[in-house]
């Protein structure tokens, strides 16, 4: 899995997760699992849609 940073929502609650090597690519959810979860699915969708319209993957190293 690519890094990602867990940012919890000490005033609401749950947990917001971004990956830095797929820029804009962010989900969230209530508990730290569902949150990792969440952003599977979305770093999944972001490959996909890259590959779909021909465009290059970024590495999973990328911070940029």
């Amino acid at each position: 899995m690519r890094q990602v940073i867990l940012i919890p929502d000490l005033e609401a609650g749950g947990y917001t997760v971004e990956v830095p090597s797929l820029p804009g690519s962010i989900s969230e959810g209530d508990t730290v699992e569902e949150a990792l979860e969440n952003i599977r699915e979305a770093i999944h969708g972001y490959i996909a849609a890259l590959e779909a319209d021909g465009l290059p993957v970024p590495p999973e190293n990328a911070t940029e």
